[in-house]
């Protein structure tokens, strides 16, 4: 999928949010500056979160537990031992909740391997490609419109 502009990496965000359910891992990733948080702010957005979403780079994991399913926004860019994910609680998320993880390599091999993986990666004329690899638990709910 091709996003021309941030207007359109928000509307994928928002596309994709009524096809999330609890349980949900999905994962975003791409280079500094590609739009991962632009693509997160519209899922947030179209859930009815209406405040600001920061990028969760220094607080690593931002959590929106007014929506329903309640959401925790993880930015993994500044873990550089995969032990350190532990001290994050990620796993009691996944009880009631959605996980969205920027930097999910930043975990180490085969951490997130459930997860609806997005991959954002820059285009010549500015625009970006989006690509997933969609796991099992996503069939019937991928691709999005």
């Amino acid at each position: 999928m091709i996003l021309a502009d941030e207007d359109k990496t928000r509307a994928a965000g928002g596309a994709l949010a009524s096809r999330l359910q609890a349980g949900d891992i999905v994962t975003l990733e791409g280079p500094l500056g590609i739009g991962k948080t632009t693509f997160v702010r519209g899922l947030l957005e179209a859930l009815g979160h209406r405040g600001e979403v920061p990028s969760p780079s220094f607080a690593i994991v931002q959590p929106y537990e007014e929506l329903d399913p309640p959401v925790w926004h993880a930015d993994l860019y500044r873990i550089d031992d995969p032990a350190e994910l532990d001290e994050l609680g990620l796993e009691s998320i996944l009880e009631n909740g959605v996980l969205l993880v920027e930097w999910p390599s930043h975990a180490g091999e085969g951490f997130f391997v459930d997860a609806l993986a997005l991959s954002l990666e820059p285009l010549p004329d500015g625009a970006r490609r989006l690509t997933a690899r969609v796991p099992s638990s996503w069939q019937g709910r991928w691709p999005f419109p």
